[in-house]
Parts: structure tokens; C-alpha cells; sequence
């Protein structure tokens, strides 16, 4: 508790030293209070005139557990992120046609992998050190922004299963939600490893928008090991993989509430994978796979599943705010929440719920400011309870039979200047993987303990 009050009152000066934030200033760049040297700066204006931009952003996060985890420590990691757009209509006349790529340099060493063991990683920037191509797609706009093709490598988190208000928080399963990060073959088209493939948006009318795509289906080589080191630069663009499809209906309504519009949106969705699988608790021949009798190599199934929904809802604004559709940038209150199924045979996390409040322009003097609470809750199914109860039975052993790991994060965002963000927070994450065994304990018979997590995570774009 006294990192948190030390951080909070580091954020309090930085604020006040800074002055009041500027409205709009989330989507200004530290170049308008740093300014480039005037030779690149008039580079940089022909370069973009001729339909070339680029950006670099950097987030840091320092990140320590107190309690609970395999060990307590206190980590640093950060990634560079550089990025590039090129608009063909300004370079060829090519209306509605643009390319974009960017690259991750990645250093650090994450909190999940070194400490905590859990599901839903505690930064989403964490990841194995390297630096590695993450997207290179073209997008085609048709009928005036109605249609709209990408084709390329890519990533699947920032268009489905995904709102809003879930981007204040820095948890990687609120950007990508932990049942698709753990149940998919290498995590599934998310930071930090994009798949190549051809996603289409279509809005039919004003309240409705259409999502659809059809990935690769194994974002690395098949094999042992973590994925990022079969992909080690983001290179591979593999595409014989069994495909993995996603699609999801966005509706748009507002509901009408003291005689004021509140905006909000539903969206359905589902995903459908056509590879094999492995069975959460038997062989081929039908013994446990922690049956010494058999081979302990999990059986094959054909296919896989997902249905999810989310929900988002404006709670509040203030009269002088008239803009239609949610927004968890303008000032007033914003809600989300989210639920996801899968077949437990073959998926350790069969169902999946998370949600959280945003609130912004509620700090005098701090316009744009934001904080919020979110919570996720990820439980393991059922075939993959009952092996850790054949676990029991064969070895004679108490060991930990898993059910479910639930976390809560507060956080804060401050704004202390153009394209400069400071955001604490505080973490805690209940039974890390549902209650796994703690490696230090050589019986096999301790859970990993519940951790308190606190960290600061810098982000600034130029």
C-alpha cells in the first residue's frame, strides 16, 4: 500500500507541474511540446504530403508482487513501437487504398512468465525479448467507408470481442480476452505474433456493423515450447495452417434515460477452428492421461469452438455532450462487460467473463483524465478439473485441483502532457491458473498463492 500512495502522489506532482491537460491531447504526440529539428520536421510534412507517416511510441511498465507468485520481485520490461502508414490515394490516386505496418522491439522480462504463473497476463505489453515484425496488411475502403477489406498479416484483438472502455486497463486479457489466448494454438492472431489473413467490415446501416476474417489458423510452427521462439521475428507469414474463422454483428442503440440519449452497443459473435485439438483428460485408448497404465498422450479432437458477446453502455454525460456512439474518451461514466463460452473436452478455460467502469473528466483541472476498476474471471472446465482429480487418485498425492483464477485491477490515467501518459495501477489476481501447483514446493501439494500486483506503466508517442 505504500508503493501505491507513493506512486499516486509522484502522478499528483507530475500533474500539477504539468497544468491542466488539454482536451484532445490523448491523440497529440510529444512533438508539440518537443519539437523536431526543423530539417526533419520538413521531412517529415513532404514525406506526409506524398502519404507517408510514421509514429513511435514506447510503453513502459516497472511491475512488482509483494505477495503471492513463485517468488517476490519487482520487474521492468518496455517495447518500442514503430509504425507506418502510406495513404496510395496521395501517392497514386488510389481512393480508399492504404497500407500500414509496424514493428515491436521488445526487452524486459514480464511478471506472468517470472513470477505469477497466471492465465491473464498482468501488462499487455509482456512478451520474449526481440525485435519482430507484428502487422503488414492493405486495407481497401468501398462505398464511402460501407465496405471494408484487409488483407495481410494481422492481429484479431482490436476489432472482435473487444470495447471501448476494456483499453484503459493495462491486463493483456482485456485486450485479449485469456479463454483465446490460452485455449487457440499459440495464442490465437494477438500481441505479440499477427497472422496472416483477410478480415471484412461491412456497415449496412447506421446502427449495424458486420465483422468477419479468416486467419491462419497456428500463428507459429507447430512444436514444443513457447510459439514466440518458433516465430522469433514475426517473419513466418504462415498460411497452410487449418484456419481459424471469427465473426461477430455490432448494434448500435441509445437508450432513453432522463430525458437524455445514453449510447450503447451489443455485439454476438462466434469463432470456429477446423484443426486438431488435444482432449483435456484422455488418451486414444481412453485411460486418463494421468494414468500410468497408459501413454499419457492426450487424444486427438477434430475442431473447435467459441461463442461470446459483449456489451457496452454510456452510464453518464454531461449535457454539454452530444456526440452519438460510446465513447470512453469524452467526459461521463462508460460500463462494459463481456462472456465467452467453449467445450471444456478440449479447451482448459471453457468459460470466460469479464467487466469494468470507466469514468473521465471527473479530476478538477484534469479534463481527460481517466480511472477505472475492471474484473475478469476465467474457469477451468470441467474434463480438466477431473484429470487433477485422477492426478489424486494415481499418485496418492493432495495436489491442487484447479478451478478458477479471478482478478481485479484499479487503475489510473494521467495525461501530464501531449502524448506523454503516467498510469499506476494495482492488481490482484486470485488462485494464478486456477490454483496450479507452486513449482518451489517439490511435494507437488502448494497452489501458487494469490498475488498483489502494483506497477506504473509510461507510454509516450512522438
Amino acid at each position: 500500500m505504500r508503493i501505491l500512495c507513493l506512486t499516486l502522489a509522484v502522478i499528483a506532482l507530475l500533474c500539477a507541474a504539468a497544468g491542466p491537460a488539454a482536451a484532445g491531447a490523448k491523440d497529440e504526440t510529444i512533438e508539440d511540446w518537443i519539437p523536431l529539428p526543423k530539417e526533419i520536421a520538413a521531412w517529415r510534412k513532404m514525406m506526409a504530403d506524398r502519404g507517408f507517416s510514421f509514429q513511435i511510441n514506447w510503453v513502459g511498465d516497472t511491475i512488482g508482487n509483494p505477495t503471492g507468485g513463485t517468488k517476490r520481485t519487482v520487474i521492468h520490461q518496455g517495447r518500442f513501437d514503430f509504425e507506418g502508414d502510406l495513404d496510395f490515394e496521395k501517392l497514386a490516386g488510389w481512393n480508399g487504398l492504404k497500407a500500414h505496418a509496424n514493428v515491436f522491439s521488445i526487452y524486459g522480462h514480464g511478471l506472468t512468465h517470472t513470477s505469477i504463473l497466471n492465465f491473464a497476463t498482468i501488462s499487455e505489453i509482456e512478451a520474449l525479448p526481440e525485435t519482430r515484425l507484428y502487422e503488414a496488411y492493405l486495407e481497401q475502403t468501398l462505398w464511402g467507408g460501407k465496405l471494408m477489406i484487409k488483407v495481410g498479416q494481422q492481429a484479431a484483438d482490436v476489432e472482435f470481442f473487444d470495447s471501448e472502455t476494456d483499453d484503459l486497463f493495462i491486463n493483456g486479457t482485456f485486450g485479449w480476452p485469456a479463454i483465446k489466448a490460452t485455449n487457440l494454438p499459440a495464442g490465437g492472431p494477438a500481441p505479440p505474433i499477427a497472422v496472416p489473413g483477410v478480415r471484412v467490415k461491412a456497415v449496412p446501416t447506421e446502427d449495424v456493423t458486420v465483422f468477419a476474417a479468416i486467419f491462419n489458423g497456428n500463428p507459429a510452427a507447430p512444436g514444443e515450447g513457447d510459439p514466440q521462439l518458433r516465430d522469433k521475428h514475426g517473419l513466418a507469414f504462415r498460411v497452410n495452417d487449418a484456419p481459424w474463422l471469427i465473426g461477430q454483428v455490432r448494434y448500435d442503440y441509445a437508450l432513453a434515460v432522463g430525458g437524455r440519449a445514453l449510447p450503447g452497443n451489443i455485439t454476438p459473435g462466434a469463432w470456429r477452428h477446423t484443426g486438431d485439438f488435444d482432449d483435456q483428460r484422455f488418451t486414444a485408448s481412453g485411460l486418463s492421461i494421468a494414468d500410468p497404465a497408459g501413454d499419457g498422450i492426450a487424444r486427438k479432437l477434430h475442431g473447435n469452438y467459441g461463442l461470446f458477446g459483449v456489451i457496452e453502455q454510456t452510464l453518464w454525460r454531461p449535457a454539454s455532450v452530444t456526440e452519438k456512439g460510446v465513447s470512453a474518451s469524452l467526459p461521463g461514466v462508460t460500463m462494459f462487460a463481456r462472456a465467452a463460452y467453449s467445450p471444456p473436452d478440449r479447451n482448459l478455460i471453457d468459460f470466460y467473463a469479464d467487466g469494468g467502469i470507466g469514468f473521465v473528466g471527473f479530476v478538477p483541472g484534469r479534463p481527460i483524465d481517466r480511472f477505472g476498476v475492471g474484473i475478469a474471471h476465467m474457469h477451468i472446465g470441467s474434463a480438466a478439473r477431473q484429470l487433477d482429480r485422477d492426478t489424486q487418485a494415481f499418485t496418492g498425492l493432495p495436489t491442487p485441483v484447479r478451478s478458477a483464477e479471478t482478478l481485479i485491477e484499479m487503475i489510473y490515467e494521467a495525461h501530464i502532457k501531449p502524448g506523454w501518459l503516467l498510469q499506476p495501477y494495482f492488481q490482484y489476481v486470485f488462485r494464478p491458473a486456477g490454483g496450479i501447483p507452486d513449482p518451489n514446493d517439490p511435494s507437488g501439494v502448494t497452489r501458487v498463492g494469490d498475488a498483489a500486483i502494483f506497477g506504473l506503466t509510461t507510454t509516450v508517442k512522438y
